[in-house]
């Protein structure tokens, strides 16, 4: 294990981490005027009923429809998602760690928003290797974000690195998952995200990652719910986390979160955490 990683940021028991997904920034095509105070208000709400109902963090995850496959962002996007991401930070205060990623892969630019604005973490679609997207090809670049990450004292900044999901397949394949965990590992990462839409697939990946990287934290990247999350996070087999989105949001993907829903997710998996 490299020297300067472990799993203290973790805290005690499992991390659910409730998704906020953002309408289209400023700076983006389908922006629509006038609407930021409103997605910003919408996040902060979110977040609240996040911590409300026992949720451990969030990740504030920009949704713009299409976008740039490299670190292009425009600057508007940038300072649209810091403010948000600040603003977010205030309102649920200490101990609740708050995450931002500007899609699909500006990992720079979301580390410089996280690192300003006080979040804790980022979520990397492609730290090493490359996947292919509706975007076009999106390359890792470990060198430049981790030579970013320094020059910007942002080690504080933790980096949870996708090695298998809706977002990240590497690229022509050749490798397992646990080879391309080890791989984002090496370079730096904190952490793994990784997901199937089967669970016995999910919780062969979660062995194999730990198999081959002992004490690298494993945080699920989608598909789970209320009637899984208990196999999936409750147990010492089960993942370390959970990136957890649509079956916490009051009417389908994007919308508000429900307290009641967080509480419900939260205590299916109580016992573990």
């Amino acid at each position: 294990m490299p020297a300067d990683q472990g799993t203290p940021w973790l805290g005690q028991g499992k991390l659910v981490l409730g998704m906020i997904h953002l309408q289209a920034m400023p700076g983006t095509p389908y922006h629509r005027d006038g609407s930021f105070q409103e997605t910003l208000h919408t996040a902060v709400r979110s977040a609240r009923a996040l911590r409300e109902g026992g949720a451990d963090g969030c990740l504030i995850q920009t949704v713009d429809r299409v976008y740039a496959a490299g670190e292009n962002s425009d600057p508007a996007r940038i300072a649209a998602l810091s403010l948000i991401t600040r603003a977010v930070v205030e309102a649920v205060g200490a101990g609740f760690r708050v995450g931002a990623q500007l899609m699909r892969n500006a990992v720079r630019s979301s580390l410089a928003v996280v690192k300003v604005a006080g979040g804790s973490f980022t979520r990397v679609s492609a730290l090493v290797g490359a996947t292919m997207s509706p975007s076009g090809l999106v390359q890792g670049d470990p060198l430049a974000v981790m030579d970013y990450r320094k020059k910007i004292d942002a080690h504080d900044v933790k980096i949870i690195a996708e090695v298998e999901s809706m977002h990240f397949t590497w690229l022509g394949g050749g490798k397992t998952v646990a080879e391309v965990a080890s791989a984002a590992w090496q370079a730096g990462a904190d952490a793994v995200s990784l997901c199937h839409t089967d669970d016995n697939t999910t919780m062969e990946m979660i062995a194999a990652v730990r198999a081959a990287c002992p004490g690298l934290p494993i945080i699920l990247a989608g598909h789970t719910h209320h009637g899984n999350a208990a196999r999936l996070l409750g147990s010492q087999q089960g993942a370390d986390g959970a990136f957890v989105g649509t079956c916490l949001e009051t009417d389908g993907w994007g919308s508000a979160i429900d307290p009641d829903k967080v509480k419900s997710y939260v205590a299916s998996i109580r016992e573990r955490r």
